[in-house]
């Protein structure tokens, strides 16, 4: 991955974006996208980078720059803050951690406490923690002084600095999936250094999709594409406890991994996986019966149908504060769904 796109990651991902609130890490998304594309922005805050307007197809890129969170919802009369997760979160992985609350004032600092294992009863010591149990200590002395800094409402996240490990590998929180949406405006610069391309390409940032699926489903419905390709994780296999029986063989360094599924277009899943193939791209298989849990099954049935495709990227501990991906996975994710538009023409049938 060149310097200058893994600069624009490592930006992406330490920028707080928590569903609801992906103002900061969408400036930094069109920032970037406006050095090459056409930018914009839609009222839900989906953000949108373009290149060949007016060609044909018009393919959708979607990767969703939200990441899972934390809301105050009450601010008790020590100051300490009640809480509730926005998206899913384990709450064993939120214990003692430091957070990082944007307020009227700016961030604040705080950190999530427990009662400590020395005052517990017995039986407390084997229940597992639940997020109803759980505060944010942001050291005010009282709740007078809490609601001077603090506001129910305010959001969220983990901070957690991003990690370089050996071998190519990073650990973040918000990779899920603000890597997706770094993904899509690779691809999109990628296809901008190209020339002959045929497409119009609009990459999106989409909103909302730890609660719903909600922003690429408006977004689809406002650019009614032809064509789209959602980008997303999946869950790296290589570590243990996970079933590859059950989720396929996806390990860090095994390249993307193209989705085969019941509500995944053929025609777009079998053009990524040649794409791949003529270009030397690694990759393997996942498969889904049923929904993919991704933003592609908001993206297909909007509107009369959108032929969509999905490139993930294998990760390992999922919504976690240290999530781990290989950036060689990453960078081919970018490199199969740029290879897989080149090929597309005014022509392209996408009908079944």
């Amino acid at each position: 991955m060149r310097d200058a796109s893994y600069d624009f990651l490592k930006r992406l991902l330490s920028t707080p974006g928590p569903s609801g609130y992906e103002e900061a890490a969408a400036k930094v998304w069109r920032q970037e996208a406006s050095g090459f594309a056409e930018v914009r922005g839609d009222r839900m805050g989906n953000s949108f980078a373009t290149i060949g307007a007016g060609g044909s197809p018009r393919v959708m890129l979607a990767g969703h720059i939200d990441e899972i969170g934390l809301m105050v919802t009450h601010i008790d009369d020590k100051g300490l803050l009640r809480f509730t997760g926005v998206g899913g979160w384990d709450p064993q992985v939120l214990v003692g951690q430091r957070v990082r609350l944007s307020t009227r004032e700016g961030e604040l600092a705080g950190v999530i406490g427990k009662k400590a294992i020395h005052v517990m009863e017995a039986e407390e010591r084997k229940k597992v923690s639940e997020i109803k149990n759980l505060w944010i200590d942001i050291g005010a002395k009282d709740a007078d002084e809490a609601k001077e800094m603090v506001r129910v409402g305010d959001v969220g996240v983990i901070d957690q600095d991003l990690v370089e490990l050996p071998n190519g590998r990073i650990a973040s929180r918000s990779l899920d999936n603000r890597m997706g949406a770094f993904v899509v405006l690779e691809a999109l610069r990628l296809l901008s250094e190209e020339d002959g391309i045929s497409a119009e390409v609009v990459a999106v940032a989409c909103v909302q999709e730890e609660i719903g699926l909600y922003g690429a489903r408006g977004a689809a419905f406002g650019l009614d594409p032809d064509a789209a390709i959602a980008v997303d994780v999946t869950h790296a296999t290589d570590t243990p406890g996970v079933s590859k029986d059950q989720n396929g063989d996806h390990s860090l360094g095994s390249g993307t991994v193209i989705e085969r599924a019941t509500n995944i277009s053929p025609v777009v899943a079998e053009g990524l996986i040649a794409a791949a193939e003529a270009e030397g791209i690694p990759y393997t298989l996942e498969a889904d019966s049923r929904s993919t849990g991704t933003d592609a099954d908001a993206i297909q049935f909007t509107r009369a149908g959108i032929a969509t495709g999905l490139v993930s990227c294998p990760t390992r501990y999922m919504h976690s504060p240290n999530e781990v991906v290989s950036v060689e996975d990453v960078e081919n994710c970018a490199r199969v769904i740029s290879a897989y538009i080149k090929t597309l023409d005014a022509n392209t049938d996408f009908v079944r």
